[in-house]
């Protein structure tokens, strides 16, 4: 169901909601959270389809809030979204034209669900420093995603620049298949110290200094890593080769979707490595709302690398 409210106000907008729920429509109870999705008119359906998806597995409030050109007349519409339209969530369109979208935690702070943790969601362009945000300052958890930045590598360096608790990027939860396969890897004999890390990706998967970073602060053993030409590897991470005293172990993509592992005196084995899906991620990030201390740490160590690189390049 969808109701529609034009030239609407934050307080009709919620008299309207708990109208919805007396009439049975929507049930608030069980919701778990409040999600803030911010982004633009236009590009709001794919992101609201992924929470609605990710709502199965974590029953919410999502609060959409589409901001339109500054020079336009104030003005405030919305959209409810309940039932079959909203998965196992209660979905909230606000679409800010003019003066009405120059106060952004004003549209949102009556919506929010009483005693529920908020997550702010940025799937799009994000502010240079998002916990000082408007939005960012009433949320627990705030997501980012370098991958849709102008400069998806630059947003990482940047992100270690301007980490606070509670951050956090899909281009880390992107890596988590990654991180997976080679602790299980490292798991299984011989069990001898990695000498050496070599990672690979495409020009602009924020990703692969995320991944290198993850593994030189774990097995504390030199890292390099190397961007490849568009025109040789154009689809995010591509390999990690483990140096050990037996041999390397490479873990390498040679196509999208499909990663190839080569371990000294094993077969090789061919494993299901798709792109994660928007909603997957979503669903990751939204299992935990506390502050990912392995990412602020990581992201440390990333920044540092990147720095390294700079460095070396400028020689």
């Amino acid at each position: 169901m969808i109701i529609e409210l034009p030239d609407t106000t934050v307080s009709a907008i919620s008299k309207k909601l708990v109208s919805v729920r007396e009439e049975g429509g929507a049930v608030a109870l069980g919701r778990v959270l409040t999600l803030i999705i911010v982004t633009h008119h236009g590009a709001e359906e794919e992101v609201i389809e992924a929470a609605n998806d990710a709502s199965r597995e974590h029953p919410m409030r999502v609060i959409a809030v589409l901001f339109g050109d500054e020079g336009e007349e104030p003005r405030l519409d919305a959209q409810i979204r309940v039932g079959g339209d909203a998965g196992a969530s209660e979905v909230v369109v606000l679409r800010a034209h003019g003066a009405a979208a120059s106060n952004a935690e004003s549209l949102v702070t009556g919506l929010l669900l009483p005693d529920a943790p908020v997550v702010a969601w940025w799937p799009a362009q994000a502010p240079s420093d998002p916990s000082l945000s408007a939005i960012g300052r009433i949320a627990q958890r705030r997501i980012t995603d370098a991958s849709s930045q102008p400069d998806p590598t630059a947003w990482v360096a940047h992100l270690g620049e301007h980490y606070a608790p509670g951050d956090t990027d899909f281009a880390w939860t992107r890596v988590t298949r990654w991180r997976e396969q080679l602790a299980a890897v490292l798991d299984q004999p011989p069990y001898e110290p990695v000498t050496s890390v070599e990672v690979s990706g495409s020009s602009d998967s924020p990703s692969t200094a995320l991944l290198a970073a993850w593994l030189g602060l774990k097995l504390e053993a030199p890292v390099v890593y190397s961007y490849l030409p568009a025109d040789e590897w154009s689809g995010g991470i591509k390999s990690v080769r483990l140096s050990r005293a037996s041999g390397d172990t490479l873990l390498e993509r040679p196509t999208p979707g499909v990663a190839v592992l080569t371990q000294p005196g094993q077969p090789t084995h061919e494993l299901d490595f798709p792109r994660r899906t928007l909603r997957e991620c979503l669903a990751e990030e939204l299992r935990r709302l506390d502050p990912d201390v392995l990412y602020g740490r990581v992201l440390t160590q990333c920044t540092q690398l990147l720095r390294t690189l700079d460095e070396r390049s400028d020689r």
